[in-house]
Order: structure tokens, then sequence, then C-alpha cells
């Protein structure tokens, strides 16, 4: 039998496009007098948008305005963008890391290794080992399984927790408290796993309402909390969570028309207006298999306004009404997974192991759920944020506020907030540490960049 001899494939020439027509970015400050503007022009590939979007939203920006034109081999995007306080960026080590970033140099997925903290699996955190759980959620879940690991002697470095529609996922990195390190110990980690799949699967004896594993790639935490809650089909609802239970502020407005010139699916998103909204859409779109081609995006006030311009990787629209339906639902659940309205509180102590299963503890003992939750560790310092209501779904009260200060307020200091938007909330702020809003799992790379 002859022997095939395949023409040879230089690996380098995937790259090509991108060596000749290397990306173009510019951060200017003078064209707006009231915000930064950032320019991406690059060669078009899949998933560009989303990498944008993530690196400028992992810096804290807020995105104002963006326009966004793929259509054809090139990319080109506008952002408009302040920082938490809504003023310019013009600290120039921001500047030249955006650019680094999103240019020629460290062009966007080699410049997402420097941010080690948002990223899942067992090298990406130093020596740490990153557990993701999905499952059925209830009032003290979190404290259970921070108590696992407490026992086990692991300690919580990272973690970031989300519920919605009765589901919880998390993600957190834990080293082991007698080396430091990564958990090598497949029978440790294998008596782990066990326990976290029986407190998570509590009463039932069905395999498929929980889930744990240990990941090994290399994935964006906020991305991969989406794609979690994703597969396990949270936008399909089926707890107590309706449309009914948000406020009439949070609930958003998604229509989708057919732009029958251009042959595109437009997507129309109206809602309240807050950070990483764009970043929680188009990444739901994009993991639902869809390319935006172009897409504008305002917020004026209180409200956003968004428009996106696609089609199905396959080149196809959405021409049925079940497939409407079905990205409808799944916008509406991406952009509630992030909305905690009510009371959050912010709490900074030494950080040791079975700190988080302390403070989740007396959480629970004090009648508290935590709707979404934050930890993260600089040096020996550890800042944990829980966005909080009482067992019943309500706001909780002052006087269950200052139980807390009284029991915990020795060892730590913390910061009680209400989120402004919600009338119901504890009446005044009150705080025995400096007043700060803290954006899940960024706190740590600010202090290591």
């Amino acid at each position: 039998m002859a022997k095939v001899c395949w023409p040879y494939f230089d690996p380098e020439y995937e790259n090509l496009s991108v060596r000749i027509n290397p990306p173009r970015v510019s951060v200017d400050n003078t064209s707006c007098s009231n915000c930064t503007v950032v320019k991406v022009d690059s060669v078009n590939k899949p998933g560009i948008l989303l990498e944008v979007v993530q690196i400028l939203t992992d810096l804290d920006f807020i995105i104002t305005k963006a326009y966004v034109s793929s259509d054809g081999g090139w990319f080109m995007d506008v952002f408009h963008v302040t920082d938490q306080h809504g003023k310019r960026i013009t600290d120039v080590k921001t500047i030249d890391y955006v650019e680094r970033v999103l240019g020629p140099k460290g062009h966007t997925m080699d410049g997402m290794k420097n941010f080690p903290g948002k990223s899942v699996g067992v090298h990406s955190f130093g020596n740490h080992t990153a557990i993701e759980i999905i499952g059925r959620d209830r009032p003290g879940l979190l404290s259970e399984i921070s108590a696992v690991l407490a026992n086990l002697h692991f300690n919580v470095t990272v973690a970031e927790v989300w519920t919605h529609n009765r589901r919880i996922a998390c993600v957190l990195y834990v080293n082991d408290d007698t080396t430091g390190g990564a958990v090598n110990d497949p029978n440790r980690m294998s008596i782990m796993e066990e326990q976290l799949k029986h407190i998570l699967r509590g009463c039932e004896d069905d395999d498929n309402v929980a889930r744990t594993s240990f990941s090994m790639g290399f994935t964006h935490i906020d991305r991969r909390l989406h794609q979690m809650l994703f597969a396990d089909r949270d936008y399909e609802g089926g707890g107590v969570t309706s449309e009914l239970d948000y406020p009439p502020s949070f609930r958003p407005k998604i229509t989708i028309d057919r732009c029958e010139e251009k042959g595109y699916s437009v997507v129309s998103v109206r809602c309240k207006d807050r950070a990483k909204l764009m970043f929680d859409i188009v990444c739901t779109l994009t993991d639902m298999q869809y390319v935006v081609f172009h897409a504008n995006i305002s917020s004026c006030g209180p409200r956003a306004s968004q428009e996106y311009f696609i089609r199905h990787m396959d080149g196809c629209i959405l021409d049925t009404e079940g497939e409407k339906e079905r990205v409808v639902k799944c916008l509406e659940a991406a952009i509630h997974r992030r909305v905690s309205e009510g009371l959050s509180l912010e709490l900074c102590a030494k950080d040791r192991v079975g700190l988080l299963s302390e403070v989740t503890r007396i959480l629970r003992e004090n009648g508290l759920s935590v709707l979404r939750a934050g930890v993260s560790t600089v040096g020996e310092k550890a800042v944990n944020v829980f966005y909080v209501r009482n067992a019943y779904g309500n706001p909780v009260d002052a006087k269950t506020i200052e139980a807390l200060r009284e029991e915990i307020g020795h060892t730590m200091m913390l910061n009680v907030k209400k989120d402004p938007a919600s009338r119901k909330a504890v009446g005044a702020e009150s705080s025995g540490w400096a007043k700060t809003s803290f954006f899940f799992g960024n706190l740590l790379e600010k202090f290591l960049a």
C-alpha cells in the first residue's frame, strides 16, 4: 500500500493575519471630558468581543457606551469607560496595561494570564486547587460547605458564590494548610468530594441534584459561573424565584426582531444599568454559540439600553419562537444572577483556616441567607463580601445587624452597606471600616499588580 504524504502545514500560518495586521489600541482622554475612549482595531476572530469586554470589566471599568462592528475579517470597537467613581482613566500604569494586553505584544488571552485570580484550574492561581460546585441552594449551605473544607484543613483563599432560582454555583480556590500548596493527596481529595456531595445532596438520593469537580482548565471565574448555571438550566426556574420576586426596576425588557436588510437577528435589552452588565450579556450570547456582528451600548442615568445584531455560528438567525424564547430566558437569567438588591456585609480580618466557616456560621445562626459572596486574600489579610437576606428572603432588620456587629466586631472589621436601589434595606450605612465597594475577585489582582 502506497504511503500517503500529507502536505506540510506551518503552525504559524494560523497567526499570520495577526502578525501582518497586528491589533491597534488607543486610549484617548482628550475626545470626551467625562470619560476615556478605548478603541480596538483587530483581525476578527471568534470570541474576540468577549475577550476585550472581559479585560475591561476585570479592571473595574464602567462601560457607559460602546460601538461594535465586526463584519468581514476586521473587528472595530469603541468603548467609553470610566472608573468606579465616574472619572476618566488617568493612571499611567493602567493605561499602559490596557494597551499592552489588547495590543500586539500581549493580545487578549495571553494577557489574561496576568489575572490569576480570574482563572479556574489547579495551576491557574499559584499552587492552589480549584473546586467547582453546583447544586440546590438552601439556607446555611455555604456554611456547611466551608465547614467541610475547614475540618479537612483546607484554607479558602479565593471564592465566588452565586445563587439563582434556588441553585448555587461556587468556584473556590483552596490550599493545604500544612504545605501551603495545592492539595495533592488523592485520598483527601476523594474524602472532600464525597463530603461535599453529601451535604449538597441533602435528603435527595438523585446524584444529578449536585455536582462537584476539580477543574484543570483555564477559565474566567465569572464566565465559568455563568456556564455552570446555564448548563444546570437555571433559566428554566422551577424554584420559588419568579419574575414577580424582582423589583420592577430590575425586570429587564428583552425583545428579538429581525433585520431583513442584513440578515441579522436584533436582540434589544432594556434594564437597570449596573457594573458588568455588558460582560454578562456578551458572555451568555457567546456561550450559546451566537456571534455578535454589531452592537450599540448606552446608558442614560440608571437605565441601560443594549442592542446586538447576531447570528448563530452556523450563519442562521433566530427563526423559531422557541429559540427566541430560550434566548430571552437565558439573558434574563444572566442579568439576574449578579443582581443582589439589599444588604452587603464587607469583612476584613487576618486570614486563617476556618475563617470563612466561622463567618458563615455566624451569619446562619443569625438567620441570614447568603445570596452572593466573594472572598479574596492578600498576604495575611482576608476580605469577605456577602450579599444577604433573612431566611425568608426579606431584607435584614437593624437588630440583626447590631447583633452581628456585637458578635464579630471584636475580631474583624465590618462594613455594612445597602444597595441604593433597595428602599427596604437598613436605613443608614454603619461602618467600622473604610467604605469601599468591592467587586468580587478583583481586589487580589489590584494588590498583585
